[in-house]
Order: C-alpha cells, then sequence, then structure tokens
C-alpha cells in the first residue's frame, strides 16, 4: 500500500502500484463485522449465493458458529460477539473477495491453533497471492516462505532453510542454533 523507498515490490512479476487497488484485501488483527445479517456481513464484497457462502463458511471454519447463531439470516451485533467470533466472519468475508493479494495481519490472533490453521489452509487452497503477518510460530511451519525481521536480522526462505541459518529463529523453535549460520537475504528478498 506504501511506495517502497527503494526497490520496487512485485505480485507475481506485476509492480504492486499497478494492481487494481478492488482486489486486495487487508484483514487487521481487529476484525471489523457490523449489525445487520450475518449475509450481509459475509457477502459484503461479492454477489455470493447462500450455497456459496456456507461452502466458504464450511472451509473457513465458520459453520458452527453461523449455525449456533441462527443461520445467514441471524441478525448480528458485534458487540455480543468474542474477538474471535468476529475474526471469523471477517475471515470469510475476506474469503469471498475476489483472490487477489490477502493480507491477514495478525489476523487469527483470537482464534485456537486449529482454527488458526483450517482458516490459512482455506486461503492457501483457495488461491491468489496470500501473506500472513502473525507473531505465532506455527504460521511459519506452515508458510512457504517465511520473511522473519527481528529488528537486528532479516531473512527470507522456507521454515527449514531458516531453521538451519539463523541462530534466533531456530531459538524461537526451540531447535539448537546453527552452528555455521548464513545470511539469506542481502538486497533484494
Amino acid at each position: 500500500m506504501l511506495a517502497p523507498d527503494s526497490g520496487e515490490v512485485l505480485v507475481r512479476g506485476v509492480p504492486a502500484p499497478l494492481l487494481d487497488p478492488a482486489a486486495r484485501t487487508l484483514l487487521p488483527q481487529e476484525a471489523y463485522v457490523f449489525r445487520g445479517t450475518l449475509r450481509e456481513n459475509l457477502s459484503f464484497y461479492s454477489s455470493a449465493s447462500d450455497a456459496a457462502l456456507w461452502r466458504a463458511a464450511d472451509a473457513v471454519g465458520l459453520t458452527e458458529l453461523a449455525e449456533r447463531l441462527g443461520g445467514l439470516s441471524a441478525r448480528i451485533d458485534p458487540a455480543l460477539l468474542s474477538a474471535g467470533e468476529r475474526q471469523l466472519i471477517a475471515l470469510t468475508r475476506a474469503y469471498l473477495a475476489p483472490a487477489g493479494p490477502t493480507v491477514l495481519d495478525e489476523a487469527t490472533c483470537h482464534l485456537d491453533p486449529v482454527a488458526e490453521a483450517r482458516a490459512e489452509r482455506a486461503f492457501v487452497e483457495r488461491g491468489g497471492v496470500l501473506l500472513v503477518v502473525a507473531h505465532r510460530i506455527s504460521s511459519a511451519e506452515r508458510a512457504g516462505r517465511v520473511l522473519f525481521m527481528d529488528g537486528r536480522t532479516t531473512a527470507l526462505g522456507p521454515h527449514a532453510e531458516l531453521l538451519g541459518a539463523i541462530p534466533h529463529y531456530a531459538e524461537l523453535f526451540g531447535s539448537e542454533p546453527p552452528v555455521n549460520p548464513v545470511r539469506l537475504v542481502k538486497g533484494n528478498a
């Protein structure tokens, strides 16, 4: 969303500023859910059929909550939902948006680890570019590539490579730090 000070950001080879802003989805930690029906909340970015809404709810892990609330026609009062319940609704709404670049910025932090893994897996299987910003190390284990930044070190690579290359990263996972650490990223990431 911001222009880099140097270099460029490419999304599948296309400069980020050239991407249609409407095709980008950003889901922050504090999920926004509005008063209205569950259907209205889920279909805010799409005109999906009820069957598609239920498929999305199942993929992301919202089905049990949706049924408990009373289905797609249930009236939603965000103040009566937990932070995790609001995140599930917002995640399902984002899942239904066009499969352009999607940024989940701590968007699963109020979910338990099983629900978090299910939601992330749903977005991966849906397709499109997915960027997960998270402090939970389980997200790093699932990621195809990890960008690790701790204030001293910046490294990009698969989880297993970072374990063997970056001492502080290995320590976060309770692994023995590498004997001969290497710098995986220099210059362009």
